[in-house]
């Protein structure tokens, strides 16, 4: 289903009490002040500046300036309605070599950021890890290497110590299936490296660290916060009902997504995987009692969606892409489903070149609840690219944005209404800003900034979604309280002087996850049991081990 072919409202669509209404951003794509108060260079950072890494050239060292902005961003929040904000915290920024004491003014940016959200009646939600490990770590040998699992743990302490007092919700990654596989096997994000083996030893070890760093937030953190994960889980779909198609759409599903949901939700790693990726590894970095330490009693799943993943075996009549839209190049971030052939669904398509599907989100949540619904639910990133246009008044009309997101939020309420206890939803993102290897020749915010003189404008999907945020009640696009009488796009431009020297995927909950089975996402595919560490791998304590998304 498309958004153009979403069902008719109607009727009114009510979103349960309490719902959380927000948005997302992540560090190095906002914050700026890449060198200032102590932060040393994260991967990102360094990545950015190597030629030919990130298009035009550009980095995050001013980004959208939020380091110094935050006031006026946080009362942006607060003037759209939104109840929830999340966010992530630059680990080289708190803890620059990522080990040792933290530095407090990294500290103090957090605790001030914190406190006016709180201040203006946003609550805060924090993720410690969205991709920028820090450089250091990265030269000592980066996921692939154990330590930088216990080094996560070690942070994760120092930022619940220092924010546990305010901040009750609590996510350890985001997203690890990009930090694994497109940082480490395609190389098109941070660090760039192109080895199929590191990306499954740092699929691993991110779980372990997710693990780890859960035990510290237990342990660090008042009995009232939530502490959960955010995956970007497939929704993978066979091009056809062959059985080729079926068996490429489980390799997916393995190295997409079970990879993380066996060692989180079941502690152990899928037969499956192991069987598909023999020829590259024997997992003996895997150890006796590590998929047990991944496997942490979680208060809630974040699930990231965009876009569908539609694959088929190779040697079809139709092309298609090698990488299933994550960016290109010339490596595969699909170690042992190389072969795999991704394809483009028909229909509408955002600025990325995907396709516009709201009933993969449907189909996802509900499958999860179905799966684990005992396990609370909140869609942690959703949302679209286009080519936003400022208009001659300075306003910024982006309907399409808008009638994505509107057909997304009503297939999550179809989802809630069929018994998916979704939470919340944080749409990505709050603002325009680096949007990694793409730099910012990609615009995913509801809010316009133009880079050069740091300006937010409200675009009319902004102006839509708080009309929703402040309602909790799904309205039609066309009544989106952005016109004025002569039908314009309403702008609400929010200028910021600019800064002296500055230039321009499945959930699981805390009791007991052992009980709760473990579906494959892919509806098509036929699940396959995850099997215990002990039997996955050599006699010597290697198991196979699932990655995440």
């Amino acid at each position: 289903m498309t958004a153009s072919e979403a069902r008719p409202l109607t009727a009114v669509r009510q979103f349960p009490p309490g719902f959380l209404w927000g948005a997302a951003t992540a560090a190095y794509q906002i914050e700026g002040a890449a060198a200032e108060d102590g932060r040393t260079p994260s991967i990102w950072d360094t990545f950015s500046h190597t030629p030919g890494k990130v298009f035009g050239g550009h980095t995050g060292d001013v980004a959208v300036d939020h380091y110094h902005r935050f006031r006026d961003d946080v009362r942006l929040m607060k003037e759209l309605g939104l109840t929830a904000y999340r966010f992530s915290v630059s680990w080289s920024r708190v803890q620059p070599t990522g080990r040792g004491p933290a530095v407090q003014k990294g500290l103090d940016f957090y605790r001030a950021l914190v406190d006016e959200l709180l201040a203006a009646g946003v609550r805060p939600a924090l993720t410690l890890y969205h991709w920028d490990l820090p450089q250091e770590l990265e030269d000592a040998g980066g996921w692939p290497e154990r330590a930088t699992a216990e080094r996560f743990a070690d942070y994760a302490a120092l930022v619940a110590d220092a924010l546990g007092d305010r901040v009750d919700r609590w996510t350890t990654l985001n997203e690890p299936w990009c930090s694994a596989f497109l940082g480490y096997g395609s190389g098109v994000h941070a660090p760039g490296r192109t080895d199929p083996v590191a990306a499954l030893r740092a699929a691993h070890h991110l779980n372990l660290g997710h693990g780890l760093a859960v035990r510290a937030l237990r342990a660090a953190l008042p009995a009232r916060a939530e502490v959960g994960v955010s995956l970007n889980l497939h929704e993978v779909r066979p091009l056809t009902a062959a059985p080729q198609d079926v068996e490429a759409a489980r390799r997916i599903d393995a190295v997409g997504n079970r990879v993380w949901l066996g060692p989180m939700l079941r502690g152990a790693y899928p037969e499956d995987l192991v069987a598909d990726t023999a020829e590259l590894t024997d997992w003996a970095f895997v150890r006796p009692g590590d998929t047990a330490a991944a496997h942490q009693p979680l208060d809630f799943l974040g699930v990231n969606y965009y876009t569908p993943t539609l694959v088929s075996a190779p040697g079809g009549a139709e092309p298609g892409m090698a990488d299933g839209g994550h960016g290109g190049g010339p490596y595969s971030p699909w170690p042992a489903a190389d072969e795999v052939v991704f394809h483009q669904p028909p229909g509408e398509r955002t600025a990325m070149g995907w396709s516009v599907d709201a009933s993969g989100l449907y189909d996802l949540l509900t499958r999860v609840a179905r799966a684990h619904p005992d396990l609370p639910l909140y869609v942690t990133e959703n949302g679209a690219a286009y080519e936003d246009a400022v208009g001659p008044d300075g306003s910024v009309h982006d309907p399409e944005r808008t009638a994505y997101v509107h057909a997304h939020l009503e297939a999550v309420h179809r989802a809630v209404q069929d018994g998916a206890d979704v939470r919340g939803y944080f749409l990505w993102s709050l603002l325009d800003n680096f949007e990694w290897a793409y730099g910012y020749a990609k615009r995913f915010g509801i809010v316009h900034v133009d880079y050069a003189e740091q300006t937010r404008t409200p675009k009319s999907s902004a102006l839509w979604y708080a009309r929703v945020a402040r309602t909790g009640v799904l309205h039609a696009p066309e009544a989106d309280g952005a016109r004025t009488a002569d039908g314009a796009a309403e702008a609400v431009p929010v200028q910021v002087d600019a800064v002296p020297g500055e230039a321009v995927p499945v959930p699981v909950e805390a009791v007991p996850v052992e009980a709760v089975p473990v579906e494959a996402v892919p509806v098509e595919a036929v699940p396959v049991e995850a099997v215990p560490v002990e039997t996955a791998g050599p006699a010597a304590g290697g198991a196979a081990g699932d990655g995440a998304p």
